[in-house]
């Protein structure tokens, strides 16, 4: 059958085990210095550990594999102990995943295995702490409301209409042309997916005047080709400056890791610009990296 799951690039893996303890299913070990999938049932296709890997070597991919297996998946967690099979349940919850989760607690009570269900996640829990509750699974793939930030002038100036600040087409990185004109000599923004629907003043205060290339760390596939444009916009189109933008997910940290491995690898120096961005659209940090 076809179904998401991940995707190791082992040139990229540099075998430092973050993924390992990511994945609270299992799925994953370190063989031979490289993570790698050791039984595509005991995968969730969740990506908890894309946001762990601080390399971006892990990507989500459809591709045939084995059916998810909850109950292989408690019959191999369970020896680690209560706080694991808890951390794996609640994994299944806030990804609304279940199914999966009530078959898990079903395994748990034929096998007369107690734990603690007080620190299991329920949707009584869910609607009190709605806003504050601790999420265990992967961060950006977490549901919440957000309330937007508004103030006198936003409100006097809201029927004013913006004019776009988008230099060129296409902005997608897979599909830009790294050697095109208006990555010449340009200061280039290297932006995740997400960030211009978060900011409303993207445009005007972080795309004006900058060349603009888009990318999803966690969603795209084929990520080396994105290093190798990187590179080529550094060493070939001599860009002035890179600045990077990245939600403030985990898995976006794949995009600030890609943009610093290509200024590392690429003969020519640039400054390089990091800017993380909230999921109320505030800015938490700039930084040069």
């Amino acid at each position: 059958m076809k179904r998401t799951i991940i995707k190791i690039n082992e040139d990229l893996c540099n075998g430092c085990g973050l993924c390992v303890s990511g994945c609270h299913e299992g799925a994953l070990q370190i063989i031979d210095d490289k993570a790698r999938m050791i039984s595509d049932l005991f995968c969730d296709g969740l990506g908890a550990c894309i946001g762990e890997c601080p390399v971006g070597a892990i990507e989500l991919i459809e591709r045939e594999a084995e059916p998810y297996n909850e109950a292989a998946v408690m019959e191999r967690i369970t020896p680690n102990g209560e706080s694991t099979i808890i951390a794996h349940l609640n994994h299944l919850f806030d990804h609304n995943e279940m199914v999966f989760y009530n078959e898990g607690l079903k395994w748990l009570e034929e096998k007369n295995i107690n734990i603690n269900k007080s620190k299991l996640k329920s949707k009584k829990q869910e609607n009190m702490n709605n806003e504050h509750k601790h999420f265990s699974g992967c961060p950006g793939s977490m549901s919440r409301e957000l309330k937007p930030i508004t103030n006198q002038s936003e409100e006097m100036t809201s029927n004013i209409k913006q004019s776009s600040e988008l230099r060129q087409w296409p902005v997608q990185l897979h599909l830009i042309n790294p050697s095109a004109s208006y990555f010449q000599n340009a200061d280039v923004l290297l932006a995740a997916d997400c960030v211009a629907f978060a900011m409303g003043n993207f445009h005007t205060d972080y795309l004006k005047g900058k060349s603009l290339a888009i990318a999803c760390p966690k969603l795209d596939s084929n990520k080396e080709i994105y290093l190798e444009k990187l590179v080529s916009m550094i060493e070939n189109s001599k860009i002035n400056t890179l600045s990077v933008m990245i939600m403030e997910v985990p898995c976006c940290g794949g995009l600030a890791q890609m943009a610093k491995m290509a200024s590392e690898k690429a003969s020519r120096k640039v400054p390089v610009k990091l800017i993380e961005i909230a999921l109320d659209g505030s800015v938490i940090e700039e930084k040069w990296m």
